[in-house]
């Protein structure tokens, strides 16, 4: 078999490997919506629309309920490390049991769980008993399920789709999660101005429903499991970090979300702090404050859908991560909500242009059987590096300012990128002296 390295050694390629894209065709509606044209990604995507509105509602919730119930910046951090930090212990078994197993069996598991999460939140709130204590193990649990549901999501959509459609698979559902986090948090401000916290958990807990249903209408194809070893679970689980080490283009994609992960996605933690204490709003105002960077994302993901086959992945990413970096420096010392909510949508703009590139880059050139695990290394990353993030930022939070310790991540971020643009040219360099 070919590998991936092999397979693009011929033609010009870019900063992961992968051939440097041509244009072709130009932008268009059909190519911007592509991917819908396979049925199972049809309902897949309508279903995580619809689930990704509610679970955007708990998180505007969830962290406007912790500051209302203690007033402390460092429980922030500690809530959302609760909810990422069993991505630590579990996402390598969830990477395996995604390569192991039905990938859409798990899902239908992990969703259920996830639905059956959100409705116990609901019925704390809506008695009145909810302590933070709650919200803490109700936080771990979910943690444990999104590392086992996240691999098997992530290395499914190209199983409902085609290696063709996979980055524009990828941006539709990206636009999907950016566009239920524009009408979420806007739901959830004025739900818990006129009705109460507990409905925003209700109604995420019920929208699980929808992708439930969405999977279990699926026509797939009988794929036996594709790993091929005779090591133990635990040797096939780990054999995803020993192909990651040997593939410098895996390692440097990983490297930078790992440094972006930890030091510039945990501003989303503080923004319950920033929007009350910085911009002095209400629940209505920061449900707006994060619309904002709903939109940017929005524009982003649409974005790599429309063009992604024209620009270059490295200017897409790179560039994604640059935009992101600025933008949250200077958000961060800005006290106007319209300036704010402006400079949120560039932030949100940038990051999920880096994300999605590096997201698409990093499953095209992993091969099938090894998807699932680096996939799980990913959602390590993603769901098990930020709460390291998460908690330094609402430690510094507390001593700094939230300004400072956001400002801080945003230049940690920018010189990560400075570097990693540094290495792939002198790998560049390199290939180009060899041949």
């Amino acid at each position: 078999m070919i590998s991936p390295d092999q397979s693009t050694a011929r033609v010009p390629q870019d900063m992961t490997g992968q051939p440097r894209r041509v244009a072709t065709g130009g932008i268009s509606f059909r190519k911007t919506f592509s991917a819908l044209k396979h049925r199972n990604f049809r309902l897949f995507f309508f279903g995580q629309l619809i689930s990704f509105t509610g679970t955007w509602m708990t998180t505007t919730a969830q962290g406007w309920l912790v500051y209302q119930l203690t007033g402390s910046k460092a429980l922030l951090g500690v809530v959302a490390a609760a909810a990422s930090a069993p991505m630590l212990f579990f996402a390598t078994w969830g990477g395996w049991v995604a390569d192991r197993y039905p990938k859409r069996s798990v899902i239908v598991a992990t969703q259920t769980a996830s639905m059956v999460i959100s409705l116990t939140m609901a019925a704390l709130v809506w008695s009145g008993v909810v302590q933070p204590w709650h919200i803490i193990v109700l936080a771990i649990l979910s943690g444990i399920t999104m590392a086992f549901d996240m691999p098997a999501r992530q290395s499914f959509v190209i199983e409902m789709t085609s290696r063709e459609d996979l980055m524009n698979a990828i941006s539709l559902n990206s636009s999907a999660f950016n566009c239920a986090r524009i009408v979420g948090p806007s739901i959830a401000g004025i739900l818990m101005a006129k009705v109460g916290i507990a409905a925003c958990f209700l109604i995420d807990g019920l929208s699980f429903i929808a992708v439930i249903a969405g999977l279990l209408r699926m026509r797939l194809p009988k794929k036996e499991p594709q790993i091929d070893s005779d090591a133990s679970p635990l040797g096939q689980a780990l054999e995803g970090f020993r192909y990651v080490w040997t593939h410098p283009r895996v390692l440097t994609i990983l490297s930078l979300f790992t440094v972006v992960g930890i030091f510039g996605w945990s501003y989303s933690v503080l923004m319950p702090a920033f929007a009350r204490d910085v911009l002095h709003l209400g629940a209505h105002g920061y449900g707006i404050l994060l619309a904002g960077s709903g939109v940017g994302a929005l524009a982003a993901a649409l974005t790599v859908a429309s063009a992604g086959h024209i620009l270059p992945t490295r200017i897409m990413a790179l560039g994604g991560v640059g935009i992101f970096s600025v933008a949250l420096a200077l958000f961060a010392f800005n006290k106007n909500l319209y300036v704010a909510t402006a400079l949120l949508a560039i932030v949100g703009f940038g990051v999920v242009l880096y994300f999605s590139t590096s997201n698409t880059v990093l499953q095209s050139i992993v091969p099938d059987e090894m998807r699932g695990r680096v996939m799980g290394i990913w959602a390590l990353i993603f769901g098990g590096m930020i709460p390291l993030g998460s908690l330094e930022a609402g430690l510094m939070a507390d001593f700094l300012g939230t300004p400072v310790t956001i400002a801080t991540g945003a230049f940690i971020c920018a010189l990560a990128a400075l570097v990693t643009l540094n290495v792939v040219r002198k790998r560049e360099a390199q290939l180009a002296a060899t041949h």
